[in-house]
This record gives C-alpha cells, sequence and structure tokens, in this order.
C-alpha cells in the first residue's frame, strides 16, 4: 500500500465527529444564515473604517493646511461605523449563544433518549461515573469549543475575504504577496492541530474514569472507612489523576503552539507589508494614508488566524468530548420489538421456560436446558449459592436478556414476540437494593400508577407496617425523600414493597427482598409479603430459606442447572443440597441466639 492511501485515522475521526456536530447544527439552520449575515454586517462595517481613517489622515496637506471639515466628517462617519458593528456583533453573539446551547441540549437530550433502549448488558459493562461523564461534562465542554468557534469562524471567514477585496483595490502587488505567504501559517496550524485530536481524546477518557472513581468513592464512603481503604482508594485517584494531568498538559503544551509559531508567521507577513508598502510611499504609488490603511487591513486580515489558532486547544478537545458522546448515541439498541408483537393482556400468571439456553459471555456457560412450568397463582423460589444463575433467570423473564436458545413463555406467548411494554407491565418487582428518587413518599409509592386514593395507600402503608412511620413525619406522604431523609434500609426497602403492591401485577417477582430488614421487621414485611404474593405467579430469590418454606415449588439451583426441585417438606426428607443449605442456616440461627 503506497503511503498516499493510508488515512490518518485521527484526522478522520475528526472530521467524522465534526460533520456529526452539523448535522445537529442544521435543525437551525435559519440561526446559522443570520448569524453569518451578521458577522457579515459587522466585518464589513470594520473594515470600512480604516479607509475613513486614510481619508482622515490625507486631510493632513502640509503643515498650518488641514481640511478640518471634511476631517470631521470622516470621523463622525467612523463614530456611525462603529456603533453599527458593535450592535450588528452583540447581535450576532446573542443568536450564537442560542444555537450553541439549543444544540448541545439536543445533543444531551438524544444521549439520554438512547440510554433507555440501550440494552442491559452496555449499562453493565460501563461505570455510571463514566456515563455521567460524557452526557455532563463532555457536552459542557463541546459548547465551549461550539461558542468560541462560531464567534471566530464566521467573523475570521468574511474579515479574511472582505480584507482581501480591499487591499486589492489599493494594491494589486502587496496584496499578491501576503496570499503567497498565508499557507505558510495554515500548514504550521494543521500540522499542529492534527497531532491534538488524539491527546484530548486520552485526556476525556481519563477524565471519564476519574469522574467512575469519585462516584465509586462518595457512594460508598461508608465501605471504604470500615475497611480502612482509604490510602489504597487515594492511591488509585491519584494514579488516574496524574494520568488526566499528564494527558492534560500534553494536550495543552502542544496545542498552545499553535497560537505564537501563527502569530510569528503573520508578523512576518505584516513587516513584509510595511516594509514593501513604505517602498511604494517613497516612491510615489501610494499615500501615507493609503499606507496606513494598507497596514490596518493586513493586521485584519491576520488577526483572524491568530484567533482562530488559538482556540484550536478548545476546538479540538470539544471535538474529542463530542466524539466520545456519539459513541454512546451510536450504540446498538436493544432488539427492538417485533413489528407484528403483540399486546400482552389478560394475563392469568402461566409461565413456561422451554429447553432454555443463556449465558453473557459464550464461552462461558450458565444456564442449559433449563424447563420450567409454573401455573397461574403459584409462587416458585429460588435458591443456590452466589452466582448459580437466580438473577439471570429473573433478567430472562423480564426480557431484560433474550435466551440464546429456547423459549421464555407467558400464557404461551414466547415473550420475544409480545412488547416489552406489555410484558414489563405485568410484572411487580422488589429488589435487594432499594430505589428511591428525590420527591415525595407518596410519588416514590405510587411510581408505577398515579390513580390511587389516599384510603387504598392506607390499606397498603398499614399491611406492610408504613403508616406509622409515615404518620409520624411532619408532612406525611407529603414528605419528601432526598439524601438527608433519616431512613433506615429496611424502611426503604418497605416503600419498595408498597410500591410493587399498588403496581397490582398478576406476576410478581422478589429479589432478596428481605435481605436488608432486621428480623423483628422481616416477620412484618414476611406477612406483607404473603399478601403482595396471594393469587399472584410469584418469583422469589432468597437466601433466608426460612422466608421459603410456604413455596409452592423450590427450585434449587447450582452452575445454572436446576439439580433439585419440590416443595420445602419433599426437599427435607430428600437430604440433598437443599436440606444441606438450610440446616446449616438453622444452625446458625441457634448459635447466634
Amino acid at each position: 500500500m503506497s503511503r498516499s492511501t493510508v488515512k490518518d485515522p485521527a484526522k478522520s475521526k475528526s472530521s467524522e465527529t465534526f460533520f456529526k456536530v452539523l448535522r445537529f447544527i442544521g435543525r437551525y439552520r435559519f440561526l446559522l444564515i443570520l448569524s453569518i449575515i451578521l458577522a457579515a454586517v459587522s466585518v464589513i462595517l470594520q473594515l470600512y473604517v480604516p479607509i475613513l481613517f486614510g481619508n482622515a489622515i490625507d486631510q493632513v496637506i502640509a503643515q498650518h493646511q488641514v481640511n478640518f471639515e471634511m476631517m470631521w466628517y470622516y470621523l463622525s462617519r467612523i463614530l456611525v461605523m462603529v456603533i453599527l458593528s458593535s450592535a450588528a456583533t452583540w447581535l450576532m453573539n446573542v443568536i450564537n449563544n442560542r444555537m450553541t446551547y439549543q444544540t448541545v441540549k439536543d445533543i444531551r437530550a438524544k444521549a439520554i433518549r438512547h440510554i433507555q433502549v440501550l440494552p442491559l448488558s452496555y449499562l453493565d459493562g460501563h461505570s455510571t461515573g463514566d456515563i455521567i461523564s460524557r452526557i455532563i461534562a463532555d457536552t459542557d465542554i463541546l459548547s465551549d469549543g461550539m461558542l468560541l468557534g462560531f464567534t471566530q469562524l464566521f467573523s475570521g471567514i468574511v474579515t479574511i475575504i472582505g480584507t482581501l477585496i480591499f487591499m486589492f483595490s489599493k494594491n494589486f502587488w502587496i496584496t499578491l504577496m501576503v496570499i503567497v505567504l498565508t499557507p505558510v501559517s495554515f500548514l504550521v496550524a494543521k500540522f499542529i492541530s492534527s497531532h491534538t485530536f488524539q491527546m484530548f481524546r486520552k485526556q476525556s477518557d481519563a477524565r471519564g474514569r476519574q469522574t467512575a472513581l469519585i462516584e465509586e468513592m462518595i457512594g460508598n464512603q461508608k465501605i471504604v472507612q470500615a475497611f480502612s481503604h482509604e490510602d489504597e482508594a487515594l492511591e488509585q485517584f491519584d494514579e488516574i489523576n496524574d494520568r488526566l494531568q499528564s494527558c492534560s498538559l500534553r494536550a495543552t503544551f502542544f496545542s498552545s503552539l499553535t497560537n505564537p509559531c501563527t502569530r510569528f508567521v503573520n508578523s512576518l507577513v505584516y513587516a513584509g507589508v510595511a516594509l514593501t508598502g513604505a517602498l511604494s510611499v517613497i516612491s510615489g504609488g501610494m499615500s501615507v494614508g493609503g499606507l496606513s490603511c494598507f497596514l490596518s487591513y493586513a493586521n485584519q486580515y491576520t488577526k483572524p488566524f491568530n484567533e482562530i489558532s488559538g482556540v484550536i486547544t478548545e476546538l479540538q478537545n470539544a471535538l474529542a468530548c463530542a466524539a466520545r458522546i456519539f459513541e454512546l448515541i451510536e450504540e446498538d439498541v436493544e432488539i427492538p420489538d417485533d413489528a407484528d408483537a403483540v399486546i400482552l393482556d389478560q394475563v392469568e400468571g402461566k409461565v413456561t421456560l422451554k429447553d432454555v439456553d443463556f449465558s453473557y459471555l459464550p464461552e462461558q456457560k450458565l444456564i442449559e436446558h433449563l424447563n420450567l412450568d409454573v401455573k397461574p397463582g403459584q409462587t416458585i423460589a429460588i435458591v443456590g449459592p452466589t452466582g448459580c444463575g437466580k438473577t439471570t433467570l429473573i433478567n430472562l423473564l423480564m426480557r431484560f436478556y433474550d435466551v440464546n436458545a429456547g423459549a421464555v413463555c407467558v400464557e404461551d406467548q414466547d415473550i420475544r414476540h409480545v412488547t416489552r411494554d406489555s410484558l414489563r407491565l405485568n410484572y411487580g418487582m422488589v429488589l435487594q437494593d432499594t430505589w428511591l428518587f428525590e420527591g415525595t413518599i407518596r410519588e416514590n409509592i405510587c411510581y408505577g400508577e398515579k390513580n390511587i386514593s389516599d384510603e387504598r395507600l392506607d390499606e397498603i402503608c398499614e399491611a406492610v407496617g408504613l403508616l406509622e412511620m409515615i404518620h409520624q413525619e411532619p408532612e406525611g406522604y407529603d414528605t419528601v425523600l432526598d439524601d438527608k431523609a433519616s431512613l433506615s434500609i429496611g424502611q426503604k426497602q418497605l416503600i419498595t414493597i408498597a410500591r410493587a403492591m399498588v403496581e397490582d401485577a398478576p406476576l410478581m417477582i422478589l429479589d432478596e427482598a428481605t435481605s436488608s430488614v432486621d428480623t423483628r421487621t422481616e416477620l412484618k414485611v414476611q406477612k406483607a409479603m404473603d399478601l403482595l404474593t396471594e393469587g399472584r405467579t410469584s418469583f422469589v430469590i432468597a437466601h433466608r430459606l426460612s422466608t421459603i418454606r410456604n413455596a409452592d415449588l423450590i427450585l434449587v439451583m447450582k452452575d445454572g442447572d436446576v439439580i433439585e426441585s419440590g416443595n420445602h417438606e419433599e426437599l427435607l426428607k430428600r437430604q440433598g443440597f437443599y436440606a444441606a443449605l438450610y440446616n446449616s442456616q438453622f444452625e446458625e440461627a441457634s448459635t447466634n441466639m
């Protein structure tokens, strides 16, 4: 392969990202066109000012020979031009601000919407902090770069074109010399900027990793301190922080070379214009006012190159951050519902698993040839050691993941041919990890069902043992839950159980729902759970085997296989794996009494 056919991947990536941003900006093409027009008006007015200054200077004919009337005429026109140019520039900046933040708002909204349809495997495989960094920090940096880009780009292009036109009208040969020397400045800027994109990309990646680590440390600070892991956590942070510092310094250093290098080249151009123009004045080819005007144009001609090169750091940084955002936006979404997918309604609770195979990684088998036939209203308990596939089975039931082979059916309907929304609306769920959002107690409990009476809400909260706690709060159901809310883990879990009862779905999933409560609270919760599962098909994952003794069917899983099944009494009589688990917990409980 010849050298000329090899593409620079960094340059290609930067260009692709630039055009992706342009597609979002294209939605506001009216504002874009208006901004360009205002930039042209502002620049043309500014470029006309040197001509007026030159004419004013030429009114000084000789000592004691000054045409003050014409001089004041030109100066008054200069004042009008400056005011109009300033007004156009201000309005252009207002439009650029609106266009930038509207575009960034659209990109951020698209990223959030895309997250809603990403497969769970993507979210499981990426840290929360890194995703947050892409949506918040990277979009902020993109907006800063776009503001500088719009402001400098439009005005700069019009300034360059306008000054060339005015300069040609004054002196063709000097202007031609300026044009010949201009590519040197371009080549210098291009060479440096083409090597900085990858550096800024590494900086953005390091920033994302740092955000993820900070989010982990702050969210789990109690655990860090409980295990005296502060020094190790700080060492890990220092390592990432040093990497970010190194990437930032390298990126900023190399990109900062652009401005002084281009300024040096442009200064040589200006010096050449001054020398050539001075010789032209001496030979009578140009007036002093004309030279003053030409030098002003030469300065304004090189100014856009200096300004644009000065913001290349921000532009490269913005494009690197934009690339990370678009990587998120362009991730493959979860397999969409079939075009002929049916809406699952009138669910009685029949669930069937037919020869199901599933693994997260092809080389690591997890669930193989799993068959299960659940009748409406049955309670199915799933037990086994950590990593045996209990939670994976729940993910398959909810279609957070699709099976590799076989089928999961609800009411004899393969759930792959059912709309996800209708499937999940028929499930209530209580997980081990409590999830409460910032809002009132009422809003948290009624998360899945807004139209519920206070009487029904009281009944549910009374059933789960929450009513007394709620009445003790100063605002009752309208008490706002936030980071400062002094709720115990058990109370938070009770709220999630009440949330599931409000939803009143025919299918129920309880994943370690009582693991976070004490023994006394567990008795209340268990009573509430009995009410919650009554008349519903329920799948219960439990480590406390005492809570599932009344289950209709207990599945004992190990290494993805169901090695035992039956009710509590049947499994104890077999003296197998379940009996060993149950007796070990009973002995442990007796020892701790």
